[in-house]
């Protein structure tokens, strides 16, 4: 039997992943401290692996496909094919960012006030690419973790580092004083695999299944039977949302509608439906 070579990203990507594979239909189980977890498709062979290497594995061809961050390869330089922007949920809507950020007290205003400063990422090529765009010349060392505390205890002037809402830096009182590179999570795949007609089907059928679990995250359906003399009313209420489906039903006088929404909208629009 032919297999699917998946890349799932381990740590912090790892669980929300696996949920989303969940919604659409994919039940992993990941054992203990396992790299190898199990998956009800057969066709699949999944391996965990750190989102950082995952391009790299997926461009040398030791994968088919897998998931990742786009600032990784970007970080990786690697030539691969994005299949799906994956947006886990409503909340990460927005993408990620990859700022500078030194302390509030710095006397650092802008990159060019870098020139000669020391700074602390673990995106160091991303960040070199920056500097070299804005003729910056500065010394880029890797950090392994803990970064936003070396730019706080002085050990370095500046930091790159990946916030969503900026609080965690705030919170160890650093300012951002200019974007990187944004990221969001992709389904990537390798090129010769994509020649493959088996594996380009298996991997379009993921990329579909996935992208549809990620669309009906937080969405409901209505269902409402109307009477005629209300129905110019209530479409007049749902206009500004997608086309309702409308059916006849045995009573003549009355029609069927439904809809699907977004769960945010229901608690103020069904008290208008009901009126």
């Amino acid at each position: 039997m032919r297999k699917l070579k998946l890349g799932l990203p381990k740590g912090s990507l790892q669980d929300a992943t696996i949920k989303v594979f969940e919604r659409a239909g994919f039940k992993i189980y990941v054992s203990g401290r396992s790299y190898f977890p199990s998956i009800d498709d057969e066709e699949i062979n999944p391996v965990l692996l750190r989102a950082q290497e995952i391009s790299r594995y997926v461009e040398e061809g030791a994968l088919d496909c897998g998931i990742t961050g786009a600032d990784w390869i970007l970080e990786n330089g690697s030539k691969v094919t994005t299949l799906a922007d994956l947006v886990y949920a409503k909340q990460s809507a927005v993408k990620v960012r990859w700022v500078l950020a030194v302390p509030e007290r710095s006397l650092i205003k802008s990159v060019k006030d870098l020139r000669g400063k020391k700074i602390a990422t673990e995106i160091i090529n991303v960040t070199k690419r920056y500097l070299r765009k804005n003729k910056i010349k500065a010394d880029v060392e890797f950090s392994w973790g803990a970064t936003e505390a070396k730019v706080a205890d002085g050990l370095v002037d500046a930091v790159v580092e990946l916030t969503e809402t900026g609080s965690s830096l705030r919170a160890h009182k650093l300012r951002i004083i200019a974007t990187v590179c944004e990221s969001t999570t992709q389904f990537i795949a390798n090129k010769k695999s994509l020649k493959d007609p088996w594996k380009k089907h298996k991997m379009g059928q993921i990329s579909m299944l996935l992208q549809g679990a990620i669309a009906a995250n937080n969405m409901v359906g209505l269902k409402m039977n109307v009477e005629v003399k209300n129905l110019k009313r209530i479409l007049g209420l749902l206009k500004s949302l997608k086309n309702p489906t409308v059916s006849s039903l045995s009573n003549d006088k009355w029609r069927a509608i439904e809809i699907v929404i977004d769960e945010r909208t229901v608690r103020t629009l069904i008290p208008k439906l009901k009126r």
